[in-house]
Formats: C-alpha cells, sequence, structure tokens
C-alpha cells in the first residue's frame, strides 16, 4: 500500500501530529511559510495540486508548504481527545511557533473553519488566510442529529468511516464511483489524488487483512458538531476581519456530489453580510473537492495566497523548527 511519511512530527503527550512538507525543493532560508488544514474527513496530501502551482509560479524553496494530517486523521489518528476545531486552532499555532513563522493559513471545507477560527483567536500570528468552500456557516435548527446532518451533506466521504474494504484497488473503485471524485483519479492529477485517497488506509486490526478509513469517528462528529453549531466558529471571520487580518474566499460553484448547487452561491453569500474587507471569488467549473485540485480552482487559491505573501519572498521569521521548540518537532516518521 502507497503511504506517504510525513517530514516531520509534531511530538503531543500522548500521540503526534504528522506534517507534510509539501514544498517542491529545499525550502530556502527565511522562505515564507503556507500552513493549510484539510477538510473532515481527508488529509494532508489532498494539498498536492496547490502546493505544486505555487512552486510553478514562485520557484523551487521559495515557499515552503506544510499540510498535516489533523488530529484524527491518517498519520494523527494516535492523538486522543480533545477534538473539535479548539484543538485543531491549537496544533496550528503550535506548528507555527516552531517553524518561527508568521503563515499564510489556507483551509478547505472544515479546514476553513479551522484556519478563520485560528486568525480570529490569533490575529497577529498569521499573515492572511485564504478560506476554499468553507469557513462560513449557516447554522441548523436546534436538535439537529449531528451524524444525519454529516450524512446529508458530505455522503459516502461520511458513509466510508464504517466500511472495510479487501484492498487499496477496492477502496479507489470505492472512490471512483463518487461523481465529484471519480473523474479526479482519471484525470490530470491521478496520481497525487491517488496517494491522497490511500493515504487514508489503514489496516482494521481484525486479523483478517482487511483495510478501513483511518478516520476517527468521534474526532470527526466533534469537528462537524462544531461546523454546525459553534457560534464562535460561526463568527470567526467577522472577527478576523475586524482585527485586521487579510481574509479571502475561494467557493466553488458544483457541490459536494457534483451538483449544480454548491455549499455556496452568490443569494447565500449576500445573506451573511460579509465584511466587505472579505474579498470573494466563483469558481465556476469545480466542485467541493475538484477546487483544491484542478487548474482553475487551484490558480485562485495561489493567487490568494500570493497576495498575502511577501512579494520579495521574505519572510517575517525562519522557516524551520527553531531553538527549543524544535524539540517538539522531529523529522521523519
Amino acid at each position: 500500500m502507497d503511504r506517504a511519511d510525513a517530514a516531520y512530527t509534531l511530538e503531543l503527550a500522548v500521540g503526534s501530529i504528522a506534517i507534510h512538507d509539501l514544498t517542491v525543493g529545499e525550502a530556502l532560508p527565511g522562505a515564507p511559510v503556507v500552513l493549510a488544514a484539510h477538510g473532515i474527513t481527508a488529509n494532508g496530501l489532498s494539498w498536492r495540486a496547490v502546493a505544486d502551482e505555487l512552486y510553478r509560479r514562485r520557484g523551487p524553496g521559495t515557499v515552503r508548504f506544510l499540510a498535516p494530517d489533523l488530529r484524527g486523521r491518517a498519520d494523527s489518528r494516535s492523538v486522543p481527545p480533545p477534538y473539535g476545531l479548539a484543538a485543531h486552532v491549537g496544533d496550528l499555532k503550535a506548528i507555527s511557533v516552531i517553524f518561527g513563522a508568521r503563515p499564510v493559513l489556507v483551509g478547505h471545507s472544515m479546514g476553513a473553519f479551522v484556519a478563520g477560527l485560528a486568525a480570529a483567536t490569533a490575529p497577529d500570528a498569521y499573515a492572511g488566510v485564504v478560506l476554499v468552500d468553507g469557513g462560513l456557516a449557516f447554522p441548523p435548527p436546534p436538535g439537529t442529529d449531528i451524524d444525519a446532518a454529516l450524512e446529508a451533506v458530505i455522503g459516502p466521504a461520511m458513509q466510508r468511516l464504517s466500511m472495510t474494504f479487501a484492498t487499496p484497488e477496492a477502496y479507489l473503485d470505492f472512490w471512483s464511483q463518487h461523481p465529484a471524485v471519480g473523474p479526479l483519479l482519471a484525470g490530470e492529477q491521478a496520481t497525487s489524488v491517488r496517494r491522497y485517497l490511500l493515504h487514508d488506509l489503514i489496516e482494521s486490526g481484525s486479523g483478517t487483512g482487511d483495510l478501513v478509513s483511518s478516520c476517527v469517528l468521534d474526532a470527526v462528529r466533534a469537528d462537524g458538531r462544531d461546523v454546525l453549531a459553534d457560534k464562535t466558529a460561526h463568527g470567526a471571520v467577522r472577527a478576523a476581519t475586524a482585527a485586521g487580518v487579510a481574509v479571502e474566499l475561494v467557493w466553488a460553484r458544483r457541490g459536494l456530489m457534483d451538483e449544480p448547487q454548491g455549499l455556496y452561491d452568490a443569494e447565500r453569500l449576500a445573506s451573511l453580510d460579509l465584511p466587505e474587507a472579505v474579498a470573494v471569488r466563483e469558481v465556476e467549473a469545480a466542485n467541493h473537492y475538484s477546487v483544491i485540485i484542478e487548474p482553475e480552482g487551484v490558480g485562485a487559491i495561489v493567487d490568494a495566497i500570493d497576495r498575502m505573501l511577501p512579494s520579495d519572498g521574505a519572510a517575517a521569521g525562519p522557516a524551520a523548527p527553531q531553538g527549543r521548540a524544535a524539540a517538539a518537532a522531529s523529522r521523519g516518521r
């Protein structure tokens, strides 16, 4: 099975956070940092296409691109509770401190809520925030069943958490039937999409050789509950912009199942009465998954990142683990 080892690990009291360094080439001294948070059942390797586009525009090693597996997923599944968005915020802050950087935060879907909340919690710690098809909420009615709501919104991505697979190929076959993800497995980014999807697989531990998703269900539930109902997270973008943080939203026209109606549209965004400081860009040809993988969405994301990075490539601080904090991050796995 094609698993990808993380470049660094953030050691916690119990377990560790795996941090993928997707930088193309060796990061140059003082290179600015992009710190990316993935979706609710994804992992850090989902950001490969965005990191590659940054390299194509700026050159090798000019931007360090860090993409952790968030706690409860992939190689960070060993981290016990607490789960929820605030726990991810703490992990991102620890990573930024270790690398001595004031990174640009990028978040997709649930990760966009994490990025927004991180910036609202510590606005001076980040150079800006790029929200990708997430981070802005429409609160559900009181008493909403979280599992049912997640099933309704993310569908097969949630269903697979209770499934077993005989082989990696069977897992990819499952995804190939997904109307939004399947075409990506046959597209130009097929190799990196395959690697990202297979990074989720682990042995079931049943002794049968079956494979299961690495996602810890309790972590997914806690994060989903916060995305749906946490008022602080829902107000994070407004709080971050009020504190002077640059925030941009890139949203996909199509939805999680490639349906014509996406999570957002012009009318829904208007109803949120976003601060004027929030720049908004629609990606017409993208769905919720392809927006971080295919060229139109990736280009829009990197446009936004570019506006937040230093124009001369200079960084506010070092971009490798520093001083005593470096002891909390180990190279390799």
